[in-house]
């Protein structure tokens, strides 16, 4: 066998979004050196996000708090021991840690960060947080390396059975339950698009973590249309797979919609106050450094349509009209299934073109 040609660690230690799309990178590293180690750092519970992915040699999951002791011995165990550490993500606990593992860093930070945090990088890039999608902004540390980008976000996959209750005609996915109540789209919203499908034939299955506050809401919506619910049933690598399969995907701006989107199932993204330039879920076959997405309206591009609520204060930006993370959003709450099946027909019309 050949040696490791350099070893490289990528850190992102952030959510299950930020993690997923900073696989272009790591598959863009994997392309220019075949034979480099790679490992991955990312928080304690988001492992999971790049289960199956054939570009990781390992995942380092850190816990997200510590004692010093615990973090002593991460020290130690981690201390120059990657040529290249680089991180994705704008944090000084990513920063600390790539100045830490690799003989050469190479990063993110902003504006406001602390003179000191900046210069852990040997290498770096302003971050901006409103005009540059994700994606493109996790490639841009590859500039600062001379690496080649590639564009494509690789999702988790489990592989093995699938459900056989699951063959008998076509079915939809719905993701119903964001991390933040600002992100929701109502109970009675997705009860009504769920009978709505069914009077087409389509079944609709029900995905979800295992919080017990996502799984009660997740149950109420089963509870009242007859779907399928898999909530707290399937890791995010089986959740990719049974996307994978389906005819439709209909989610709010979650980790969830970003892998239908990646494993090219048609997918419909439900936005409100998020800013869809920065986090409009990335179509599977688009190929540039500029954002898919427009910052105001609804847009489609390839297999992904953005479905935006209404309002002139859409996107502000913020976490819902009470500016915290338990909030409403009013442009949610008025986005009506009308303008989810108007999309969904839509859909329809270009899969019956392609038989």
């Amino acid at each position: 066998m050949r040696p490791y040609s350099k070893r490289y660690l990528v850190v992102c230690t952030l959510r299950i979004g930020d993690v997923l799309l900073t696989t272009p990178v790591i598959h863009a590293i994997r392309l220019a050196d075949p034979t480099a180690q790679i490992d991955v750092m990312v928080l304690r519970g988001i492992e999971g996000t790049l289960e199956g992915n054939p570009d990781i040699n390992r995942v380092i999951a850190i816990p997200h708090r510590a004692g010093f002791f615990v973090r002593l011995k991460e020290i130690l165990g981690l201390w120059r021991r990657y040529d290249v550490a680089l991180s994705t993500v704008s944090s000084d606990r990513a920063r600390w840690y790539c100045f830490i593992a690799g003989k050469m860093s190479a990063g993110l930070y902003n504006t406001h960060t602390a003179w000191l945090s900046v210069r852990l990088l040997d290498k770096r890039v302003l971050f901006d947080d409103i005009h540059t999608h994700t994606v493109s902004m996790g490639l841009q540390v590859l500039d600062l390396l001379g690496i080649p980008k590639f564009y494509h976000v690789i999702p988790p996959a489990a592989g093995g059975s699938f459900p056989a209750e699951l063959s008998k005609g076509p079915y939809a996915v719905l993701h119903p339950f964001p991390k933040f109540s600002y992100k929701m789209w109502s109970q009675e919203h997705w009860i009504a698009l769920i009978d709505e499908l069914a009077r087409q034939g389509i079944r609709s299955v029900l995905t979800g973590g295992p919080a017990p506050e996502e799984m009660k809401y997740v149950e109420q919506i089963a509870k009242n249309s007859g779907a399928t619910n898999l909530c707290g049933a399937l890791s995010l690598a089986k959740t990719a797979d049974l996307i994978s399969r389906a005819i439709l995907f209909v989610g709010p701006d979650t980790g969830v919609t970003h892998i239908a989107a990646a494993v090219g199932t048609p997918t419909i993204a439900l936005f409100g106050p998020s800013n869809p330039v920065k986090w409009g879920p990335w179509p599977s076959s688009y190929a540039r450094d500029e954002s898919p997405w427009h910052m105001k309206g609804s847009q489609q591009v390839g297999n992904v349509s953005l479905i935006q609520g209404e309002g002139d204060c859409v996107p502000c930006r913020g976490e819902g009209c009470e500016k915290n993370r338990t909030s409403y959003s009013k442009c949610l709450d008025e986005l009506t299934v009308r303008r989810v099946m108007v999309e969904i027909d839509r859909i329809k019309a270009g899969q019956s073109d392609e038989i």
